[in-house]
């Protein structure tokens, strides 16, 4: 069986694979995405409190 990493170098290669990974560098260059993916690491890191407001 292949391992992953070749795997994953046979799809980029292939035309669907180019045109996804240019898709997904687009999208990574819009500043609306730059920004949710900060979100996204600083929720994971703990960076934000979530804690819920007294509500009651």
């Amino acid at each position: 069986m292949a391992s992953l990493i070749a795997r994953i170098r046979t799809y980029l290669s292939s035309p669907q694979g180019r045109r996804n990974l240019e898709k997904a560098k687009a999208m990574a260059r819009d500043p609306r995405n730059q920004q949710k993916a900060r979100g996204l690491l600083a929720r994971l890191r703990g960076g934000r409190s979530h804690h819920p407001t007294n509500r009651w």
